[in-house]
């Protein structure tokens, strides 16, 4: 099933980007879990990020040996790419696919491979090529969401054809809320919020849980200084999702727009629970305190 990329890979990056008593309870109980082990968790976390990277340097080291012996390997050659792509050693790694396609120029699954390859390394025009032939190939809704989610990103409105071409084929509500949100992504960056608003809502009916299309319709309103109506969005998002850390990161960004300092911290300190890699929260915190 298509998952969208970190538009929402970090949609709390974006610059512009249910029961109320149980909420506050929530963020209550999290503020005294942070007192107790945010300190015990950075030691821990380093431990653990170091384990990591030795593990993945040390597969690495082994599948370029297993790769000498077997040079013809392509399942070797994608679990190179795999370990390439976990150390961010991205430009080593396109190498690699590129030296699988060139063996096997029309097969679907490398094009996407690369593609994502290619998005995650942040080359967004060689990303939009690569899905492009892809889905020449093979034109999966998967991979022609995928290739829309970039174009809506770039104001290209051959994101809204590639969305009605899936939601065409019928295949459910789950991608019908893909195209929702990828449309509403479009009109959002040309500036027509009110479409976008509304693309937005129609996500959510199709989908309640649709983390995504919360932050960014509360980004429509942020973006106006309406920084109450966006906090109930946000505050929205937290009670479908309370594990979900962007959605406390924007309500702290809209308390501190409204000069609510106390409430401001207590949710940047919630998200940074929920999210220990939240580095936007943890300046904010050294900021207000």
């Amino acid at each position: 099933m298509f998952v969208l990329p970190s538009i929402c890979q970090k949609t709390v990056i974006h610059q512009k980007a249910f029961y109320f008593c149980c909420m506050k309870q929530f963020i209550s109980v999290a503020v005294v879990m942070i007192i107790f082990l945010q300190a015990c968790n950075n030691d821990t976390t380093n431990s653990e990020d170091k384990k990591r990277l030795k593990g993945n340097t040390a597969l690495l080291h082994q599948l370029e040996q297993q790769i000498t012996k077997n040079p013809d390997s392509s399942g070797l050659r994608l679990k190179l790419v795999d370990a390439l792509d976990s150390l961010s050693r991205y430009k080593e790694a396109n190498v690699q696919m590129d030296s699988l396609i060139k063996k096997d120029s029309m097969n679907y699954g490398l094009w996407f491979r690369k593609a994502k390859l290619l998005e995650t390394a942040k080359d967004t025009l060689n990303a939009i090529l690569s899905y492009t032939k892809a889905i020449k190939i093979y034109p999966s809704p998967d991979g022609q969401l995928q290739l829309a989610n970039l174009l809506a990103e770039s104001k290209n409105e051959n994101a809204l054809v590639l969305c009605q071409r899936v939601q065409d084929l019928r295949l459910g509500r789950d991608y019908s809320a893909h195209c929702n949100f990828i449309a509403g992504v479009y009109f959002a960056r040309i500036g027509n919020k009110q479409k976008a608003e509304q693309l937005f809502d129609a996500c959510i009916n199709d989908n309640f849980a649709y983390m995504e299309a919360y932050l960014e319709k509360g980004f429509i309103f942020y973006d106006a200084r309406k920084f109450a109506d966006a906090l109930k969005i946000f505050q929205m998002a937290a009670k479908v999702n309370n594990t979900y850390a962007d959605a406390y990161y924007w309500q702290a960004k809209c308390f501190e727009a409204l000069n609510k300092k106390e409430e401001a911290i207590k949710n940047y300190q919630t998200a940074l629970l929920l999210d220990k890699d939240l580095k936007e929260a943890k300046e904010a915190l050294k900021r207000l305190q």
